[in-house]
């Protein structure tokens, strides 16, 4: 019989040899550092907790992807870098991610329907129902049978929180920050913001350190500090249920200079350190320091700092006078007075330079969480037209955050990554080539063997599956 040769793709002759290549190498994925997450959230139960914040109305006749599974696989694969729901075409056929999400079934041999056979994760149809839940179930709702419970959610990331400290901090730093979210569509409570120039949402997160607390969604038409207090209420509310000797104070920029918020943490015994715009009156009140830093930059050539702290009242939108430490400060350009409102119930004794340079300017690291999660994790992958489908997709993304961070600050530590942004994280450690094979009793990975961190992949496993048994 004749002899077919196979026909291989060829590429540019390297010397005296070709270069050939063909699909043929089997069931591949870029993905194998995924085994970590899944690993992490085993030990933490972040998915089945969040988890327990939905309500399914589904037939349990008719259902293949639990509510777990769809949300397993959306924040699993914000994680590794897929950040739209047609992404899941394709990813629902890798056994790898099928097996990072609790699949059984990896290979997806026994789908009820021919159709699906092979794919043992849920399409992008499925996964839209999920985002497109209702906030409350109708008997008229065909397909939008999960519910959310916005309440829980909110729990929830202050849970994971407190979980993560083993004895109580004596005190926490609470920051606040609204950016923007910028839209390009006809997504429902979009709005002109004239300071960001563009139709956009404007999102209020809160932080602690690196550890998000709040993530929520908002219309652009409003003040960056309308509904802090009521978020920043149920927060510390939470906190000191668990922690009630816990000395809270809040950090913000001068979005959040506000009598509303001034006046919730003095009668409830939460400090600040809150930035606020300048004004005639107050830079009347450093005009002698900023003569001082003026002086200063002439004799050395440097920029020049001199602080002080004085009490002060607004004409009329503050109902008391309150702390405020200045920074008169001149540069090369001219001069850059800053100014804080400080509160501490405790009478601490704190000098002005420590006040704004020790502590009001570290919530700029703030700044680097939100880009982590708007640009590495998509927080800001807003396209749905329903506003309650874009708040779930951030807290998908929050999620996807939650886990990420869990990974640096519990299995990172004393490695080159413990800093790492995600997208660091994910290019280094989680972007692996590897062999999958599925078979009855095993699911077999073969990692590349030239992956360059193995040392470290294997360090971090250890590491967690320590924290696990522990």
């Amino acid at each position: 019989m004749t002899q077919c040769t196979k026909q291989y793709l060829l590429f540019q002759g390297l010397g005296n040899r070709q270069v050939v290549a063909d699909f043929d190498g089997g069931t591949i994925s870029s993905d194998a550092g995924a085994l970590l997450l899944r690993e992490i959230d085993m030990a933490h139960g972040l998915l089945d907790s969040f988890t327990e914040c939905f309500t399914d109305m589904r037939d349990e006749r008719y259902i293949e992807h639990s509510v777990r599974d769809l949300i397993a696989q959306r924040v699993f694969a914000l994680c590794l870098g897929y950040e739209d729901l047609n992404d899941h075409e394709t990813l629902r056929a890798d056994p790898l991610l099928a097996t990072v999400c609790g699949k059984t079934d990896p290979a997806g041999r026994d789908r009820k329907y021919a159709r699906d056979q092979g794919c043992a994760l849920a399409g992008k149809s499925t996964l839209n129902r999920l985002e497109l839940q209702p906030r409350h179930l109708l008997d008229t709702d065909r397909y939008k049978k999960i519910v959310v419970n916005e309440r829980k959610i909110n729990e929830f990331f202050v849970d994971v929180f407190l979980r993560s400290f083993d004895t109580p901090p004596e005190e926490i730093i609470l920051d606040l920050d609204a950016t923007d979210d910028p839209l390009h569509g006809q997504q429902e409570g979009r709005f002109f913001h004239g300071y960001y120039d563009c139709y956009c949402y404007l999102p209020l997160y809160i932080f602690c350190g690196d550890h998000l607390l709040c993530a929520k969604l908002r219309k652009s038409n409003i003040d960056a500090s309308a509904g802090s207090v009521e978020e920043v209420s149920r927060i510390v509310r939470q906190i000191r249920r668990r922690w009630p000797e816990v000395k809270i104070y809040l950090r913000a920029d001068s979005g959040f200079c506000r009598e509303e918020l001034f006046a919730w943490c003095e009668s409830h015994q939460v400090g600040y350190f809150i930035g606020m715009a300048r004004n005639s009156r107050l830079l009347k009140r450093i005009c002698r320091q900023q003569k001082q830093a003026l002086a200063l930059y002439e004799k050395s050539g440097r920029s020049a700092r001199v602080f002080t702290d004085f009490s002060y009242r607004t004409n009329t939108s503050w109902s008391r006078n309150r702390r405020i430490v200045a920074k008169a400060e001149h540069l090369e350009k001219g001069e850059n007075p800053r100014f804080v409102v400080y509160h501490d119930p405790w009478n601490r004794h704190a000098e002005p330079k420590e006040i704004y340079e020790e502590v009001y300017c570290a919530r700029g690291d703030m700044e680097n969480r939100i880009k982590e999660q708007q640009l590495d994790l998509f927080a800001d992958r807003t396209s749905a037209g329903i506003m309650g489908a874009n708040q779930l997709r951030l807290w998908f993304s929050s999620l996807a955050y939650v886990l990420m961070n869990e990974l640096r600050n519990r299995a990172l530590k004393n490695t080159e990554f413990e800093h790492a942004t995600c997208e660091t994280i994910r290019l280094k450690l989680l972007k692996i080539g590897a062999l999958v094979r599925v078979s009855v009793r095993r699911v077999s990975i073969s990692l590349s063997s030239a992956y360059p961190y193995q040392d470290i992949f294997r360090a971090v496993h250890r590491s967690i599956q320590q924290a696990f048994l522990y």
